[in-house]
């Protein structure tokens, strides 16, 4: 891949990050609160990592997962690494609710019910920032 959208930091919302990997926030009005756990390198699979840094990624995920349902407390999270598109190792972490345009089915199937309210990120960024922050501390540097 000659030019990789999660290597570049441009335009990505920044939650929160440290050395190894970086949280930022999805700009998706059907899903406020969806966040991205992107790795800092460019890195394929969770298999390329060594053991404590797959346990460090993973503690991040489920911190952004326990921050997500106390600032949303959506119906359900899914957590999902794909990749397919982007072979970037990058984990979704996405608020979902009863309600939403395609829940139960995957937010890449095709949508069930129209869209709702649109819910701009920025008004879930700053609980979100907060709830990050008490789970895994503040962002060095």
């Amino acid at each position: 891949m000659t030019a990789c959208p999660l290597c570049a930091e441009a335009g990505l919302d920044v939650l929160w990050r440290d050395d190894l990997c970086r949280v930022i926030l999805v700009d998706d009005a059907d899903y406020p609160g969806f966040c991205r756990v992107i790795l800092n390198r460019h890195v394929k699979e969770m298999t390329d990592l060594g053991e404590a840094e797959r346990t460090r990624l993973m503690a991040v995920v489920f911190a952004v997962e326990a921050a997500v349902r106390a600032v949303l407390a959506p119906d359900k999270v899914n957590l999902a690494s794909l990749g397919n598109m982007v072979p970037h190792l990058h984990w979704h972490v996405i608020p979902r609710f009863a309600g939403d345009r395609h829940f139960p089915d995957a937010i890449w199937a095709p949508p069930r019910r129209a869209a709702g309210p649109a819910a701009p990120a920025d008004a879930v960024r700053p609980r979100l920032s907060e709830a990050l922050a008490q789970r895994l501390g503040p962002s060095p540097g």
